[in-house]
């Protein structure tokens, strides 16, 4: 067993580490790399070829047939709420509300509402514009750059917490499907996790973090249709419409029996692909009003959504081939092995893998499917909560971002800093978020 379980892990590291060399070396598209580190992995492991490939079917469909549409979907809400400017008229109503003082936690709190229904990306392109020209108005009081790329930490920082840690946001989502867990009891935990996360990551860590460095203007700028402002109490209920239908779901539980049934209908409202469904189907209207019929508005919105939609998606599929295969290898019972052995927490395993696979890979997506998906076996051998693995599984996710992570280049785009500015400011944050977040997390396990 001991020879085997070295193969294995052997097998593992390789193929990861293949995956890696292609994307950051060879600049294949991470369809293709994850694809080739799933076949390592097999072929390694002492896995015949046939049954290798197809464990790789099998994974790409099963991650596909559960997230695809999440995936699609969220990303037509975003388009919406881009196009129609509904999100940056509540940031910009955010931060003109909340005067110099209280601006940093303005952003944060933008940051954490916007990122809600949307994928880290278009959350960032959403909003680092808006804050950016608002940070530009403030009294810097003589801090200059150091006060403005401040405020646009801090809306970072609310954007990178939902992005780990808070569904619906379509991370955790994969994870609380792979681990069946609950999907109210995880966003209420995740929330509770998530905001003093982010305020350590925001507000406080950028006061140093931001000192000395210098940016220059954005190179990257937001697409926007000329429509009439949805206004800020619309652009508020498609954001948070997801979060209340998915809530709702949990409503029948708590009434009594006699009661229930007449609020069944809830938990049906309450799927992931029906509440966001619905939610894209209310942001028509309430974004665009009488506009929404024209050919022009329609195409912009869904070219929008969907143009990024087959990059994105096929690479979450490629991932779900590297966990199934993983998961097919023995890698998940491996995992349960040690965790019965009492040397670490469950908890702790489940953020040290991601972690892991976040640094070799660098998209915190991916990290999130593999990882949850060789998991389940831990999480019930060990009778570890699945939605507090869920939380460690995504504070893990997002450790360090470096130059491997397109989200490295984007927000350095966005920030105008240079590399070292880059690190300083952005690798840190998303560090803090990983580290405070487990703490949080381990904490706060013990008594929920």
């Amino acid at each position: 067993m001991i020879v085997a379980d070295a193969r294995l892990i052997a097998a593992a590291v390789t193929g990861i580490a293949l995956s890696v060399i292609l994307v950051v070396r060879g600049r294949l598209h991470p369809f293709i790399a994850l694809l080739c580190g799933a076949f390592a992995v097999g072929l390694l492991s002492g896995m015949p070829i046939a049954v290798t490939s197809k464990a790789v079917q099998k994974g790409v469909g099963d991650i596909l047939g559960g997230t695809g549409l999440v995936v699609a979907l969220g990303l037509a809400l975003g388009a919406m709420l881009q196009l129609s400017d509904g999100a940056g008229g509540l940031a910009r109503a955010a931060l003109k509300a909340s005067g110099v003082a209280g601006a940093p936690f303005a952003a944060l709190i933008a940051g954490l509402v916007i990122g809600l229904p949307l994928f880290f990306e278009t959350g960032l392109v959403l909003l680092l514009p808006i804050v950016a020209t608002a940070a530009a108005a403030l009294p810097a009081k003589g801090r200059g750059d150091e006060a403005k790329l401040s405020l646009m930490l801090c809306a970072i920082a609310g954007l990178a917490v939902v992005h780990a840690l808070v569904p619906p946001h379509p991370g955790p989502l994969l994870a609380v499907d792979a681990l069946h867990a609950n999907l109210a009891r995880t966003i209420g935990y995740g929330l509770l996790v998530g905001i003093p996360t982010a305020i350590i990551a925001g507000p406080l860590l950028s006061k140093f973090t931001a000192r000395g460095v210098s940016i220059a203007p954005p190179v990257l700028a937001a697409a926007k249709l000329d429509v009439p402002d949805p206004g800020v109490g619309r652009a508020l209920i498609v954001i948070l419409m997801p979060v209340v239908l998915i809530a709702a779901g949990q409503v029948e539980a708590l009434l009594p029996k006699s009661v229930a049934p007449n609020f069944a209908w809830l938990s049906v409202a309450s799927n992931p692909v029906l509440a966001l469904l619905i939610a894209c189907l209310a942001a028509l209207p309430l974004l665009f009003g009488r506009r929404l019929f024209e050919r022009g508005v329609q195409d912009a919105v869904w070219a929008e959504a969907m143009v990024p939609a087959g990059t994105i998606l096929l690479a979450i599929g490629a991932g779900g081939a590297l966990k199934q295969v993983l998961v097919q290898a023995g890698i998940s019972d491996l995992l349960a092995r040690v965790a019965s052995h009492g040397a670490l927490s469950p908890l702790l395993v489940a953020w040290l893998v991601a972690a892991a696979i976040r640094l070799s890979i660098g998209s915190a997506t991916v990290a999130t499917i593999t990882t949850a998906g060789i998991m389940p076996a831990l999480v019930i051998s060990s009778g570890v909560s699945p939605e507090w693995t869920v939380l460690a599984i995504g504070a893990g996710s997002v450790f360090f971002s470096h130059v491997n992570d397109p989200g490295f280049w984007l927000v350095k785009s966005y920030l105008g800093t240079d590399m070292p500015g880059t690190f300083r400011t952005w690798s840190l944050l998303e560090t803090a978020v990983s580290v405070v977040g487990l703490v949080f997390i381990l904490v706060a396990s013990r008594f929920l």
